[in-house]
């Protein structure tokens, strides 16, 4: 049986982050807790939010790290509790975004955030009482706005997946004015980050058409506007394209993922300097490749169907065509290049037979698999 869901409120548009007034007041948000980062603080995104909106109280918390960890989470719980905030309105990327879901979660269950992990069975331990969310994404990647889970390093060094319909924002505001100042390096590795979760979605082994639908067609906007917004950072229908292709991908996420991100996720536990996007930008051809003997894969076409989406010349490869994306967006081509030692390789690869994206790759992966995926990253 299949189960599938699409219950998040999408406001899209530009100048649609004025309407966070409207949505605050229907939520019943008094004093929300603002989870950020510094640098969405020092770029003013949060100082034009509350002018277009005002609060009668807020607090914000802005020490959202890289990548969000348990620690940041207690943090940022005991700043909600200090502030006796009823609501939590997230911007940023997928950090804050993603740390806003576990406050929500901590702030409401007693007990160690470990045990909210899927791997730790706890799906069935997130419940109702999680504080609401709004959800307002100033980069196109993640589609944390619109996703059911949130991705988080716990104190043991694990990158653990915090998965439950409770944690999907109420509201996701995506106003791609606000993507507008995003650095062109930052561009391209959010942007290869939504290319990744179109491309994991749609050849994951799940049943979801209605995800396969969604997920190709974010991929063919992604694949036509990326270098566009890269290339052209104040072109407004480019940005407008890749947000849509962001929150596409994550609207995709139910039907599941794949190696890419059990490799990228155990990689960003091991390191958490190393940026998730990049990751993926980096290890999709090789697991493109791998994936091309899956059975799902030749049965349904999948890889024809995604050259289609992506308007792929006959003599170019799907594989290729990403190789060649990530070197015209200067992204890293290997792993070598992002300072990953192949001494940890055992590590990695341990890591990513634990994640919850594993299972659900349309080709099972051995540990000799993985190794040989690594390798042919580097």
């Amino acid at each position: 049986m299949a189960i599938i869901n699409y219950v998040t409120e999408i406001r899209f548009g530009a100048g649609c982050a004025a309407e966070l007034a409207d949505v605050n007041a229907r939520l019943g948000f008094q004093r929300p807790l603002i989870v950020t980062d510094r640098g969405v603080v020092a770029a003013g995104l949060i100082e034009q939010l509350v002018e277009q909106n005002p609060l009668a109280a807020y607090q914000v918390f802005d020490a959202t790290p890289a990548n969000p960890t348990e620690a940041a989470t207690r943090e940022g719980v005991a700043c909600f509790r200090g502030a006796d905030c009823d609501g939590i309105i997230a911007v940023g990327g997928g950090s804050p975004i993603d740390l806003a879901k576990a406050i929500a979660v901590s702030a409401r269950h007693p007990g160690p955030l470990k045990q909210f992990a899927l791997i730790e069975g706890g799906l069935t331990r997130i419940t109702a009482a999680t504080v609401p969310i709004v959800a307002i994404p100033t980069t196109a990647g993640t589609g944390s706005e619109v996703g059911r889970g949130a991705i988080i390093i716990l104190d043991d060094g694990r990158k653990v997946g915090i998965l439950s319909p409770h944690v999907i924002p109420r509201v996701a505001i995506c106003d791609p004015l606000l993507t507008l100042s995003l650095p062109p390096h930052l561009t391209a590795a959010t942007g290869m980050d939504a290319v990744a979760h179109c491309i994991e979605t749609f050849l994951a082994s799940g049943f979801n058409p209605p995800a396969e639908g969604i997920a190709l067609d974010g991929l063919r906007r992604a694949w036509r506007h990326l270098e566009l917004a890269f290339n052209e950072p104040s072109n407004l229908e480019a940005r407008t394209q890749m947000l849509s292709a962001s929150l596409q991908g994550a609207l995709a996420f139910q039907k599941g993922l794949g190696c890419v991100h059990s490799l990228s996720h155990s990689l960003g536990g091991i390191d958490p300097r190393l940026h998730h996007g990049t990751l993926n930008a980096v290890l999709l051809p090789a697991v493109v490749a791998f994936n091309r003997s899956a059975e799902s894969v030749i049965r349904d076409e999948k890889l024809e169907r995604l050259a289609q989406a992506m308007e792929l010349p006959p003599q170019l490869s799907v594989e290729q065509a990403l190789a060649h994306k990530a070197e015209a967006l200067r992204l890293p081509t290997g792993l070598a290049q992002m300072g990953v030692d192949k001494g940890l390789i055992p590590r990695i690869v341990t890591g990513a037979l634990a994640d919850h994206s594993h299972r659900t790759n349309p080709r099972e992966a051995s540990a000799e698999d993985y190794a040989d995926l690594i390798q042919a990253s580097f």
